[in-house]
């Protein structure tokens, strides 16, 4: 009897194996193994594609008859989560019209049941092979094209939603308004826009219009000639020609200056523009993305913003959707977080026991995914087991009294005030509940005694604008109420 062939083995491939029959999964997993190859398997649809979506398998093998879907549908939608996953469907009803489906809908091989060890192991080889080397190609047209390797992780429908936006308007060379609340990935939604665009060849250029003053964010954008202000010792090209050929992209935009706002809007409109101090005009060869976190409509109605220029700002607008609309994606994103901390720091990575993932879901993450990202680098420095728990995150993730009760009201009315006790109606306030008190009687002084004028609320309070209107949000409270209301005519 003639020997079984043996393919080369390929190490540190990762293979994940979906069927209902676990028997079979084992049998896989072991012969895939002795290959050299990295075998997880799981036995539902919905295990197979959190599997995908984690990034972790390079080849899967799919068995098309799953107890909770059908197999061909889990096909669909791992290779629209990976377009290149080599997919290896099995079934034990093997016709010719199944096949040609499979195949139609992306599969890169398939075998009937009983199948040789020997068939399916060629057909991962082989696919594996292409797909790495397909895989280096594309690495090279990054690199070439500067397409960048992040993605808008997750597979909630408003993630969803919000990458088939950019993936729809990325070639045009429109206008992108990009909202949302602060660290919700918005500039990482325009280097994506970037990246997927005609310009990705070109730069990508970043500035914060809330982070320098209204002066020096003049010269920064435009650029200046030498002699132009005091100190322009020489000329400077800005921000606007370093683009050139590219994106640029205005990081929260509604705290531009009406200086600035009135240039802005000439160079979208004209598409030149002139540097500061000169009378000779210049191309404005780039694309602009612009992000705010807060409601530029509301600054227009209040005259702190340009209606004008808010329209040629949101031609085409996409919103990135804050972490607690998408809590389905937070166990994939902590379990990412975890992985990319645990690697700077050096460290292992810790598991997420139920309870700690419960602990997350929960909360409402006012600080969004950068939130997320920092209590898991805190967490991976201050877990002191190979566990991660409940306890270990609570005074990261710790909502505020103050949210809670209104939860608990809103679920039963009257249900928060009755677990008061004759002892706690009369102790003192928490320290928590007494701060955010304080914070917002003094965010309230600050507006009253400024005339709902922020700029000098925010320079009373300490604060920069930005800041101060993330504390304003927070609180629930808006400027244009304290407004003076013979103020701006």
């Amino acid at each position: 009897m003639s020997p079984t062939p043996q393919p080369p083995s390929v190490p540190a491939n990762r293979v994940l194996v979906v069927d209902d029959d676990l028997e079979l999964c084992e049998l896989i997993s072991l012969r895939l193994e002795a290959r050299g190859m990295q075998v997880s398997s799981v036995s539902t649809g919905q295990e197979a594609l959190a599997m995908v979506e984690s990034g972790k398998v390079d080849a899967m093998v799919l068995d098309l008859r799953l107890g909770d879907v059908d197999g061909l549908e889990v096909l669909a939608q791992a290779r629209e989560r990976i377009p290149e996953l080599p997919v290896v469907i099995l079934t034990a009803h093997g016709t010719i019209e199944t096949a040609v489906e499979a195949m139609r809908r992306g599969a890169y091989g398939f075998l009937t049941k009983p199948f040789q060890d020997h068939e399916l192991v060629q057909k991962l080889v082989h696919a594996l092979e292409r797909t790495t080397l397909q895989r280096e190609v594309d690495d090279l047209r990054r690199i070439v094209a500067g397409v960048p390797r992040e993605r808008l992780i997750g597979r909630s429908p408003a993630i969803a939603q919000a990458r088939a936006n950019i993936a729809r308007v990325a070639p045009s060379d429109a206008t992108v308004m990009v909202l949302g609340e602060s660290g919700t990935g918005k500039e990482l939604a325009a280097r994506l826009l970037h990246g997927l665009s005609r310009r990705a060849h070109g730069p990508f250029v970043a500035v914060n219009c809330g982070a320098l003053p209204p002066d020096l964010l003049e010269s920064e954008l435009f650029g200046h000639v030498k002699g132009a202000f005091t100190g322009a010792t020489q000329s400077r090209e800005g921000l606007f020609g370093a683009a050139r050929g590219g994106t640029l992209f205005l990081d929260e935009v509604g705290e531009a200056p009406p200086s600035v706002q009135v240039k802005l809007l000439r160079v979208l409109q004209e598409r030149r523009y002139t540097r500061v101090g000169s009378n000779t005009e210049e191309e404005a060869d780039v694309r602009v993305v612009a992000a705010t976190n807060r409601d530029l409509r509301e600054e227009v109605e209040v005259r702190r913003f340009r209606e004008d220029l808010y329209y040629r700002l949101c031609v085409v607008p996409i919103t990135m959707p804050p972490l607690r609309e998408r809590a389905e994606d937070i166990p994939l994103l902590a379990q990412l977080f975890l992985e990319r901390a645990a690697a700077h720091n050096g460290m292992r990575v810790p598991h997420l026991t139920p309870e700690a993932l419960q602990l997350l879901r929960d909360y409402t993450w006012p600080g969004n995914v950068r939130e997320l990202l920092n209590v898991m680098e805190a967490a991976v420095l201050l877990a002191a087991s190979e566990e991660l728990r409940a306890e270990h995150l609570t005074h990261l993730v710790q909502p505020s009294p103050r949210s809670a009760s209104l939860a608990l009201e809103e679920a039963a009315p009257g249900a928060a005030s009755s677990l008061s006790t004759p002892e706690s109606d009369a102790s003192l306030p928490t320290l928590r509940e007494a701060r955010d008190a304080f914070e917002r009687d003094y965010l309230i002084e600050t507006l009253r005694r400024s005339g709902g004028n922020v700029s000098a609320a925010a320079r009373l309070a300490g604060r920069n604008r930005t800041d101060f209107y993330e504390l304003l949000r927070r609180h629930g409270l808006s400027a244009a109420d304290f407004k003076d209301p013979g103020q701006g005519r």
